[in-house]
């Protein structure tokens, strides 16, 4: 049995039969609720070992602590790691590693559900039948999803399984990746970007984050090039969609429903409840979710099914456990070149 003392934060309550009966190496585990945040970082005071999950606040001056508290391993259990400065993680002798992947069903069931919801005006019709309307409308007609075409943009893990969802049904599948598998060539027909946009009912994106160079993929020249009365769904980055560009189609019909599970700096906005009396502080998100049902927005629930949840913490303990026999980590994140 290991003595090894990790915290874990952003731990929910249904998580934590996960987190305890995966844990077969026997680590001494503080399962922490909150995000990490510069409230809570003491928690971490004796501990060997970090595990985050996204929108923790790794900054500086938590990695600092870290240090000072004698953490030595700073572990996220996701695919993406921009909420640690790995500067700092360089500069203060920290080990970073990361989950490379996760059941890309959980992402693209969410994101087919959405895409559905949204074409068969599901959404709206339940919404009226929950006041005891149930009188029949135009709103309600829909196409059937195997008369439609579905554009995916990117074609990896995620986008391919949500390309054979989707080809199951009998929908018509394009794809649009600068690396076409032969994996996806038997499922979808690629296309250049502005054909696939043009000619799709529905659009889907699935591909990663690039600071400072692909932020607002999804802007207003993109979208005017789409198929009017089309579907957007995001499930993969926030930043990679311009907010006020989507608000402006869907104003204007050139969109006709919108889903996302993302939005750009939204620890400030998921996981928070918002009132009359403390409001949501970014009023074009708040804009896009006043226009439901046709705009449908998820807290960033991608990953948040059995499957994904035991991928993420069984890689995380295995993480951990390679390191302390090896002194290596396969997962690890490549920090720069340390300053201090």
């Amino acid at each position: 049995m290991s003595s090894l003392k990790v915290v874990c934060y952003g731990v929910r309550p249904n998580e934590v039969p996960f987190f305890n009966k995966l844990n077969t190496y026997g680590f001494d585990l503080n399962l922490v609720e909150p995000l990490l945040n510069h409230d809570n970082v003491e928690t971490a005071e004796g501990m060997d070992a970090v595990i985050l999950r996204g929108n923790c606040l790794a900054d500086r001056q938590n990695i600092e602590k870290f240090a000072k508290y004698g953490v030595k391993y700073l572990f996220t259990r996701t695919v993406g790691f921009n909420h640690i400065d790995l500067q700092a993680a360089a500069d203060y002798d920290m080990l970073v590693a990361r989950v490379p992947s996760y059941s890309p069903n959980a992402i693209a069931e969410l994101a087919l559900t959405l895409g559905m919801m949204l074409l068969r005006h599901t959404a709206y019709t339940t919404s009226k039948t929950s006041r005891y309307d149930f009188r029949v409308d135009s709103t309600m007609f829909s196409k059937e999803v195997r008369n439609c075409t579905v554009g995916i943009i990117g074609t990896g893990r995620i986008g391919l399984t949500e390309a054979k969802l989707y080809k199951g049904l009998g929908a018509k599948v394009l794809g649009y990746d600068v690396f076409q598998s032969d994996a996806a060539k038997e499922v979808v027909t690629f296309k250049e970007l502005d054909d696939v946009i043009a000619e799709s009912d529905i659009i889907s994106l699935h591909i990663p984050y690039f600071p400072g160079k692909n932020e607002n993929f999804i802007n207003s020249d993109f979208l005017s090039k789409v198929k009017p009365g089309a579907i957007l769904i995001n499930t993969a980055r926030g930043e990679l969609q311009d907010n006020s560009a989507i608000l402006e189609a869907l104003e204007s019909n050139q969109l006709s429903g919108f889903g996302t599970d993302v939005f750009a700096k939204e620890a400030t906005i998921f996981f928070k409840k918002f009132d009359a009396e403390n409001q949501l502080p970014d009023s074009t998100v708040k804009a896009l979710v006043d226009l439901y049902p046709r705009v449908l927005v998820t807290p960033h629930i991608g990953s948040n099914t059995d499957e994904a949840l035991s991928n993420m913490i069984e890689t995380s303990y295995e993480n951990l456990h390679e390191v302390l026999t090896t002194g290596k980590v396969t997962n690890k994140v490549d920090l720069p070149t340390k300053r201090l």
